[in-house]
Parts: C-alpha cells; structure tokens; sequence
C-alpha cells in the first residue's frame, strides 16, 4: 500500500518543475480519494501557470482552398477538384497556431480527467481551464505519440506531458462511446518506473557532494569482445572519493519467493546486484556495495539483511512507502549516512 500524498511526493522528485512551481502547498492542504485526482490537482496548478505564460504555439503545415496565394500551391489537387473554376487554389502553408501536439494532449487529458473519478469541485475548475483551449483539437488518447522533443522554449511542456503520460497510461483501459472504461490507477510496471525514477532524483537533490547517477557498469573481461554481451544499466549509483553504492530499485507486489514452503529472496535480483557489484569493483577493493531496495507491499515480509559475498557487502531492505513522508525520507537518509559518512550534508527542502 503506498499512501496518495507520497505519489505526489516521488512525483516532485521525479519531476522538479513540481518543486518549482511549489505544488507542495497544493499537497498539504488538501485530501485527494484518489491517485487520479491527485495527479489532476497538480495538471491543474501547472496549466494554470502555463495560461499566464501563454500556451506555446508551433507551425502546423495546413491544407485549404483559399482566393489567394499562401505557401505552396497543390497543383494536382486543385486540378482534381476543378478549384480553379472558382477562382480558388489548394495551398499548402504553415500556420502559426496554439493548436500544436503538446496542446491537444493537455487538452484530450484533462477531458479524459473530467469523466474520471475526481471530486467534482475538481471536474468544475477543469471545465473552466478547457475554455482557453476551445481553438484546440483533441486526440485520441489511445494513439498519442509520447515522444516529443523539448528545448528551452518549451521545457516546461515536458513536466505537464509527464503527467499527462501518468494519466492517461493510468486511468484508460478502453473506450466505448463517449464514456471511459477506468482501470486500476498505475500498474506495476508504472509504479516500478516511478519508484525508481524518485530514489535517483531523492539522493541527486538532497546530497549535492554525493555523485548520484543511473550509470553504465562495463563488463571486466579478460580479453577484449563485448559486442554481444547486455548492457548493465544501474537504477542508482553512488559515489562519494573510492566509496560506490550500487542501488536496484524494486517495486513487485511481492519482495520474497516461497520454496518448498520457506520464504527465500529472489534469486534472480541477488544474482543481478551480485553481478553488478563485481564487475563495478575490478581492482578488488571491497569498497563497492551493493543495495536491493524494494518498496514494501502490504503482504510481505519486512526485510533488513546483510552479506559479505566475496569481499563485497550485499544488502537487501525494504522501504515502506504507507508511512509519512518525513519517516520515508529518514529511512533513505540512514542508508546513505551509514554507508559514507554521518557527515554528509543534506540540503533541505520544505516538504
């Protein structure tokens, strides 16, 4: 069980525009039923900033008949639909519009959110944002093109997209008429993305002199001829002088396997870090730790364990993620000071 005030909290890591925008307030002054209204509170605060910015605009190549001359002229077109007896011309021209892609995708959400399980204050304020959006074209939510490209004009689109993308990704399983079949809000697969997104952007935010990132572990060969080998892609890395954490963020309904009975970890996601580990430390140091961290589901055991394994300390422990965000974040806090120093300096935001 994960509380919906904690989604929002590993949503503001993952994102730091959230920070920026200081949605946080929104966050602590009120109670949201679900996850979807959550996320439509913050899409709400965040067009809002985005209307008094003023809503992005793009060219859109257009296609029309027109009277006069604009842009290139579609010679075969106008042949094959007579225009010119009418003194017109088919032109192909852009037009400079606030009906772009990243618009319609605001806008086809927030529809999507209106028909969803919210409060209805919520769907009013939402009704009320789509009337700056009325030159807008919608989409089909189902066929939306997530890969988008961002620059310094537009960055601000990416945070709102991202949460668009949560949305959508999150609320629709299928269609019929005008009416929107809900499923469970996040999946497994999501939560897992988002888990491990929020550890990285948590260790790389509040421990600046910490170097934090999903880095590439080489393979150590005897010789050379990797092309064929996989590549092995931390979660998280940390690294403070000759000292590295290596962290596998683990979010499963499950965090153990049973065997004949007994409660085991899991094979595989020892044998992952394991081999993280030791390709990590190839001058034989032991001052390369490994960390498989899985978020606590609500049928499992809790797990806080230790191993040397061939020199190198492998740890497993679990994070609740139904307590208050201030015990989440100590339990995060006491990994980091326990494995470097308990000298580290945390910068401090007003969660």
């Amino acid at each position: 069980m994960i509380r919906i005030q904690n989604i929002y909290y590993m949503l503001a890591y993952a994102f730091s525009l959230l920070r920026e925008e200081k949605i946080e307030e929104l966050c602590g002054s009120e109670a949201f039923v679900n996850a979807a209204d959550l996320l439509s509170a913050i899409l709400e605060s965040g067009v809002k900033k985005l209307i008094k910015r003023g809503l992005n605009k793009a060219y859109i190549e257009e296609k029309d008949s027109l009277n006069c001359l604009r842009g290139k002229i579609d010679i075969s077109e106008s042949i094959k639909k007579q225009t010119m007896i009418k003194q017109r011309l088919v032109c192909i021209y852009d037009d400079f519009t606030t009906d772009s892609y990243y618009n319609r995708i605001i806008k086809t959400t927030l529809i999507v959110l209106i028909r969803s399980d919210i409060s209805v204050s919520r769907k009013k304020s939402l009704r009320n944002l789509l009337l700056f959006f009325k030159d807008i074209g919608e989409i089909d939510p189902f066929n939306i093109s997530w890969s988008q490209t961002y620059n310094r004009n537009n960055e601000y689109y990416h945070m709102l997209l991202s949460i668009c993308y949560l949305v959508i990704k999150g609320l629709l399983q299928s269609s019929n008429g005008s009416k929107y079949k809900l499923s469970k809000f996040f999946d497994e697969n999501q939560m897992h993305k988002l888990y491990e997104k929020f550890i990285l952007e948590y260790y790389r935010k509040e421990y600046p002199t910490l170097n934090v990132s999903a880095a590439q572990i080489p393979w150590w060969l005897d010789e050379e001829g990797d092309s064929l080998l996989p590549v092995m892609q931390s979660d998280i890395t940390i690294k403070q002088d000759d000292k590295v954490l290596i962290i596998d963020a683990k979010y499963y309904s499950h965090n153990t396997a049973t065997r004949f009975e007994k409660r085991t970890l899991i094979s595989d996601n020892l044998y992952q870090i394991f081999t993280y580990v030791k390709n990590y430390d190839t001058s034989r140091s032991g001052k390369v730790s490994g960390l498989l961290l899985y978020a606590q589901p609500d049928d499992d055991i809790v797990v806080n364990s230790s191993y040397m394994m061939s020199g190198n300390k492998i740890a497993v422990k679990t994070l609740n993620l139904d307590l208050p965000f201030k015990e989440i974040s100590e339990q995060l806090d006491e990994i980091v000071v326990n494995e470097f120093s308990s000298g580290l300096k945390k910068r401090l935001y007003s969660f």
